[in-house]
């Protein structure tokens, strides 16, 4: 490890960055809006009585009036002229902003601040002439158009959490060579899996499929616990090791585009992630919770899955419209930039810093500001790198075929059209005809 050497500055620096991570630890999102099991068991009953109802969340406003006051001091004290002490100033604000929301559960005022921290859909960046929601559709209309979504063939979960943990430690024990993360299981889990730096959680009632392996391992293993990890391991910026709200986007957009560019992620999965989006986006014009159900049970999603997709873009708002929660629309809206910021690196030849995307939980603008203090020994390199990130010219290959291959149309043509071309060339080549 590089000595950094003494400045005062940096010195301050630090103690404000300590000071960030001892609030942050304190604004727990998912935590505090999380809907209990009862309820969905309760919204299923009616429904299949014929007496649907809305979901009543128990979710109240929280108590974090302290939390606000010491965040509003550590950045009244952080000094902006130096970029890292920028960076931390960022890194409180959004903290600041999650504490706001979760002040404001149940209000318009959440939903401002789940934009703030995750965006919206239909945002339009100076830059671009399409929005999150618009990719979203193309990608649903696009599978329509390949295979209906009806006849999208169903994956078989017939793997118990027990066999599926041991699947998963056997992928992941070889890459964590310096830390043991373990896989446990857990009942009460709202969703089928969560990644942290010391255990990746399964719900224990869980059944999983074999697709099931990959994706987890690609997006929670060997991103979200890698980049936790790998921040943990930073010698003086501690707050690379904590998840700050503003580096959603970016780490949800990480860890699906890893999915995207091993081959893991499947086609029942890609509609969900671009479901989600829209659905976040009618939610913000006003459809209520079973508006919202519907949209998901329409396009093909069973019961259970339409409401645990549904309360995902509830849970902290209002059931009856416009007040959600907008972190789902990260997902693709982080993935495509990603996939941009990636490009761009690797076609200016930096792919030096397509690996600090995994030092610690950054966002991309974050990898551009902590780079040049690389040389210092400030902030250092990754432990854990995604295997597909460790050979740039693997990236690539894969997306050098994908803007070749692009271009050509499928709905010009069908299958007999292969036969008919090898005859074509035959006939015209006028040998031995």
């Amino acid at each position: 490890m590089s000595a950094v050497p003494v400045d005062p500055a940096l010195e301050r620096l630090f103690v404000a960055d300590a000071a960030i991570v001892k609030v942050g630890r304190k604004v727990r999102v998912l935590d505090a809006i999380g809907w209990p099991a009862t309820m969905e068991t309760r919204f299923l009953e009616r429904l299949r009585a014929g007496n649907p109802e809305l979901p009543q969340p128990t979710t109240q406003p929280q108590a974090l009036d302290a939390e606000v006051a010491a965040l509003d001091a550590i950045m009244q004290g952080i000094d902006r002229g130096h970029p890292i002490g920028h960076w931390l100033w960022k890194t409180a604000w959004s903290y600041r902003v999650a504490a706001q929301m979760l002040r404001g559960i149940g209000t318009p005022e959440f939903s401002r601040c789940s934009i703030l921290l995750y965006g919206r859909p239909d945002t339009k960046y100076q830059s671009q002439d399409v929005t999150a929601d618009d990719a979203a559709r193309d990608m649903l209309a696009t599978t329509d158009h390949l295979i209906d979504s009806r006849l999208i063939p169903e994956t078989p979960c017939n793997m118990t959490a027990e066999q599926f943990a041991v699947r998963i430690r056997e992928r992941i024990d070889p890459f964590f060579t310096d830390d043991k993360v373990a896989v446990v299981l857990n009942p009460d889990l709202a969703s089928k899996a969560a990644a942290g730096s010391k255990q990746i959680t399964l719900r224990a009632t869980a059944m999983f499929s074999e697709l099931d392996v990959e994706q987890l391992v690609q997006h929670e293993a060997f991103i979200h616990s890698a980049t936790l990890l790998n921040g943990k391991h930073q010698p003086y910026v501690k707050s690379l090791g904590v998840g700050s709200p503003r580096t959603t986007r970016t780490q949800e957009g990480l860890a699906t585009y890893s999915e995207i560019i091993t081959g893991s992620i499947d086609l029942q999965r890609l509609r969900r992630v671009a479901l989600r989006i829209v659905a976040v986006g009618q939610a913000l014009q006003g459809a209520d919770f079973m508006e919202v159900f519907r949209t998901f049970l329409d396009a093909g999603q069973t019961e259970v899955e339409s409401y645990r997709s549904a309360a995902r873009v509830f849970r902290g708002g209002d059931v009856r419209g416009k007040v959600c929660f907008t972190k789902d629309g990260a997902y693709l809206e982080g993935v495509i930039m990603v996939h941009l910021f990636i490009c761009k690196a690797l076609h200016e030849g930096r792919a030096d810093i397509l690996r600090m995307l995994f030092c610690g939980r950054v966002n991309t603008a974050d990898v551009i500001t902590l780079t040049p203090f690389l040389q210092s020994g400030l902030i250092v390199g990754p432990r854990y790198v995604a295997p597909w990130a460790q050979s740039p010219e693997r990236v690539l290959a894969t997306m050098a075929f994908s803007a070749a291959t692009e271009k050509f149309r499928l709905d010009t043509f069908n299958l007999d059209r292969f036969v008919e071309y090898e005859d074509e060339r035959i006939a015209e080549s006028g040998i031995g005809c």
